[in-house]
């Protein structure tokens, strides 16, 4: 297999990023992604060997953004900071944030995230059995909040609009209609602190 070249990594994949944000990750493309740095397709395939080479490329640096809590910072305050970061990368990538769902296995870098919560949760006392599931819930609930935000699946335009094109009254969806406007109104923010707290509630109860 040749050798790839690394000069121009980064660039190709700060190119990649810009061009996902403004026309989608769905239109992105070697041949747009080589035009916009005005090179010729080919030659990117000297730096990655297919789009799906570079979609890893792009995932690799998402990752490579998230935070690294200190750690002589109690467990709780790390695992907050991690899932945090989580989010925070995510608001700031939308266009290309579900490759962290899609694309969990871009590259040695995609263990480290998971080695952060491992420890925070073995230094809590979780045992090591539980490790790994908890882990998983916490993976879980992170990245699937932050995809429906970053997507707009929470917005209250998006729940108002499927609530009215669905055309169903009172007799239908007679929950809906009783919770109102609570029903297609949330600020992520605060539901995303409240929704982690209750988890980690869960993780120190493994613990003790």
């Amino acid at each position: 297999m040749r050798r790839l070249k690394t000069a121009r990594r980064s660039e190709i994949v700060g190119a990649a990023l810009e061009l996902a944000a403004e026309r989608g990750l769905p239109a992105l493309s070697m041949r747009g992604v080589a035009a916009r740095l005005g090179l010729t397709p080919m030659a990117l395939y000297g730096y990655f060997r297919s789009k799906d080479d570079l979609l890893d490329g792009i995932t690799t640096h998402l990752l490579t953004l998230l935070p690294e809590p200190a750690a002589d910072l109690d467990p709780l305050t790390r695992l907050r900071e991690l899932a945090g970061g989580v989010r925070a990368v995510a608001r700031a990538h939308p266009a290309v944030a579900g490759l962290l769902f899609t694309r969990p296995a871009a590259g040695e870098t995609s263990l480290v995230p998971a080695e952060r919560v491992y420890q925070a949760l073995l230094d809590l006392g979780v045992p090591d059995t539980e490790v790994p599931r908890l882990e998983r819930l916490l993976s879980t609930f992170v990245l699937g909040f932050v995809l429906s935000e970053v997507d707009g699946r929470f917005a209250a335009s998006t729940r108002l609009a499927r609530s009215r094109r669905v055309g169903l009254g009172p007799a239908d969806l007679p929950a809906h209609h009783r919770l109102g406007a609570a029903a297609h109104h949330a600020d992520c923010a605060a539901e995303f602190t409240r929704d982690l707290d209750d988890l980690l509630a869960v993780v120190r109860a493994a613990a003790s």
